[in-house]
Parts: structure tokens; sequence; C-alpha cells
């Protein structure tokens, strides 16, 4: 069990590192202070630029995708491995506290992103079959609707399904999805409300069905 406790609290501190908040605090703003108000990419591209918004998104996935494929093997000197503890739970207690630690980021006063960048990169670790569906049907609902976050929020939901198609029988990693993909849809409410409200922003340049000028 000290293995897990260590491990899966390093997971949660690497997380707790969010990119748009490092590098909003070097340029001197908190992205948390400007348009939506999420500390995640999709803001920062909105309020600060491509350039900022994509090293955000990079650091963020590059977060989940080293915590999960190294931490759980890697051999801490305060922390020997656990022959009792099954290597597949460790590494999906690291992936989920990895996410949990973006969204409430102990180094930010609890208030982080939405965990999407970083659910990708976790993804990547896990199973990096499961992007090819992941990014496509999240691709396909962006196009289809403009909304970034109804097109993360059912992303979420093609990954469940990929992983029963594409890896029967793996009720971990199948519940695990199930998991994150509720959890993505609880930090996605206000998405949800504004979008009822018809007060969600949509990417007009990509959304297929955008109002024509005439």
């Amino acid at each position: 069990m000290l293995e897990l406790g260590v491990k899966t609290l390093l997971a949660y501190l690497v997380g707790s590192l969010l990119g748009s908040l490092i590098l909003g605090r070097l340029r001197g703003v908190d992205i948390r202070a400007l348009g939506s108000g999420n500390a995640g990419a999709t803001n920062a591209l909105r309020t600060q630029g491509k350039v900022f918004g994509l090293a955000v998104l990079l650091i963020d996935m590059a977060k989940g995708l080293i915590v999960v494929r190294w931490l759980p093997e890697a051999a801490l000197p305060w922390s020997q491995p656990d022959p009792g503890l099954s290597r597949i739970w460790l590494q999906l207690g690291c992936a989920l506290a990895v996410i949990l630690g973006h969204v409430y980021p102990v180094w930010f006063g609890f208030r982080g992103g939405k965990g999407a960048a970083t659910v990708v990169g976790v993804v990547a670790a896990l199973d990096a079959r499961l992007l090819v569906p992941l990014i496509l049907g999240w691709f396909l609902v962006l196009v289809l609707t403009g909304y970034v976050g109804l097109a993360t929020m059912l992303a979420g939901v093609v990954l469940v399904v990929a992983v029963h198609y594409l890896d029967p029988g793996n009720l971990p990693l199948l519940g695990f999805c199930a998991a994150i993909a509720a959890f993505g849809m609880y930090t996605h409410r206000s998405n949800i409300a504004r979008m009822m409200a018809g007060r969600e922003n949509r990417v007009r340049r990509i959304w297929l069905f955008r109002p024509r000028a005439t």
C-alpha cells in the first residue's frame, strides 16, 4: 500500500502543474481571470494566441503520458515495489491521480482545468490505439456542432465504446474510461448549462453548419 500511496501522490502533484498557469505567470496573467475562466488549452488559445495555447496543450498532454508510462514502474528509493499490488491497478491509479491533479491543483488553490488534454496523454500511455477513435470522435462532433466542450464529452463516450471493441475483457481499463468519461461530463457542467441557455461559444471556422453570411 505504501507504493500505491506514494506513487499516486506523486502523480497528483505532477498533475497539479498546469501549463496555462505556469506559462501565464511567466507572462504576468492568470488565465482563470480571462475568457471562460478555465485553466485549459482552449481558453489559453482564445485569450493568449496559438503559440501559447499549443504550448499549454503539449505540457498538459505530456504530464499525463509521462506519469502513466514511467511512474508505475519507477524504482523510488523511499518506496519499494509491492509484490501484492497489481501493476495494472497501480497504473490506473496514477492515471486517475494525474487527471485529478490537473482539475484540482494543490499548487493553484485547487482551481484547475477540465482535464481533457491530460486525458489524451493518459490514453496514449495506456493504449495508443485508443487515440484514433478518441480524436476522430472529438473532431467529428466539433465539425458538426462547433462546440469544443460537447466534442470533449462525447469523445469520452467514444473512448468507452472503443475499449469495449479494441480490448474486450479488459474490465479495469473499461471501468477507468467509463469513470473519466463521467468525470469529464461533470467538469464540463458549466458548458452544458451555457449550451442549454444558448450562450456557449462555437468554433465557427470549423463548424460545418455555421450560418452563412448574406
